[in-house]
């Protein structure tokens, strides 16, 4: 076979393994990747696409080196990268993970293009990770800066800003919380995490009425939403002198 046809062959095989890779077809796209890989062809994404069948499978060990070598290639390949990271969190490989990961996001700060949606959805995805870790050990300023780095990249995600809200209301600023969270109402008036935890900031601030307007809004579109009648019973228990929300109160919750 003549140089040319082996290339059009391969660059034939990528285009089939990748329409089964897509569909979800991943044992006929291992047939075809790997026959790529056999003719020598060094295309980082046939890496990357074998990273992710390995991983899906359970073979986490062949994940890891299929993202690495999609990264010798292509050294600013961000996704594999972030498989990479992934599947060494998997793997228990936590501090070369972390290290992958900056030195993922370092490269993403240098890169001129514009980022994919999706790239960006799992990047922001990754800072919320970091940030609900950072918060469930009392590092509140650290979490708060990595739900903004989360924000900046997917700016209308309700449920990272209403996180942030919630990071600064423990963090004692409740201008910023509710800030934040007032933001969420606007934009998505029906997100009721949104709507839940801006009443709870109201009431930390002193504002009783705007807190029970948030939780009845909640409840006028779920009436059976537990954590509004939990909020709404212990405020109107405090008004009566029972802070407990007295006799027949809701037991506490996980807010929703």
């Amino acid at each position: 076979m003549a140089d040319g046809d082996e290339g059009t062959d391969l660059r034939g095989l990528v285009a089939r393994g990748r329409a089964h890779y897509l569909a979800g077809e991943f044992d006929q796209a291992a047939v075809c990747l790997n026959d790529v890989l056999r003719g020598k062809a060094a295309y980082a994404d046939v890496y990357d696409m074998l990273g992710v069948i390995h991983h899906q499978a359970g073979r986490l060990d062949e994940a890891e080196a299929m993202f690495r070598q999609a990264l010798r290639l292509n050294p600013s390949y961000t996704e594999a990268a972030l498989n990479l990271v992934v599947t060494c969190n998997d793997l228990g490989k936590y501090a070369e993970a972390k290290t992958i990961y900056e030195n993922a996001m370092a490269a993403v700060v240098q890169a001129p293009r514009e980022l994919d949606p999706f790239i960006k959805g799992k990047i922001a995805n990754m800072h919320a990770e970091v940030g609900a870790t950072y918060r469930a050990v009392g590092a509140y300023e650290d979490a708060v800066r990595e739900y903004e780095k989360a924000l900046a990249l997917c700016p209308t995600f309700a449920d990272l800003r209403t996180e942030l809200g919630k990071t600064l209301h423990e963090l004692g600023d409740l201008p910023g919380a509710i800030r934040e969270l007032e933001l969420v109402r606007a934009e998505q008036p029906r997100f009721t995490p949104g709507r839940i935890h801006l009443g709870l900031s109201y009431l930390a601030a002193g504002r009783r009425e705007d807190a029970a307007a948030q939780w009845h809004a909640v409840l006028e579109a779920d009436a059976a939403n537990r954590s509004a009648r939990m909020y709404l019973a212990m405020l109107e228990g405090s008004q009566d002198g029972r802070p407990d929300g007295g006799p027949g109160a809701s037991s506490p919750g996980r807010p929703a």
